[in-house]
This record gives structure tokens, sequence and C-alpha cells, in this order.
């Protein structure tokens, strides 16, 4: 918290939800309206790790701003 040090905040910035019949997994971001979006950019990966690669990189600053 940015005037008490000692608290901490949450707030979700992506979210990833696994598609079996394509084996895929799905990337979404949370805008500013507070609700889930499709990440246009990279739609979907096959891998987790891809997941979180895209999301440290923020290549568009959509996750991190």
């Amino acid at each position: 918290m940015w005037n008490d040090p000692t608290k901490k905040t949450e707030c979700s910035i992506a979210k990833a939800t696994y598609v079996k019949s394509k084996n895929e997994w799905k990337i979404y971001w949370m805008k500013s309206d507070f609700k889930w979006h499709s990440y246009e950019p990279v739609p979907s990966v096959k891998e987790l790790s891809s997941f979180t690669d895209i999301v440290g990189t923020d290549k568009y600053s959509c996750f991190w701003g």
C-alpha cells in the first residue's frame, strides 16, 4: 500500500484457462473496467511456461501497465 508499507495489497493482472479440447491455454488480462479480456496479441499458447513468459515480458504494457 502506497501510504503504509507494512500493508500489502493484491490485484489480479493475468489469467490463463486451459481448453482441453484444443490442448491450449487461453490468456486474459484485466482492463480498467475490472473485467477479463482476451489478450489479443497472443490469445492462446500451448505451454503454461509461455504464458508466464508473456506476462513477465509484458511487451504491450497490458499486465503491468
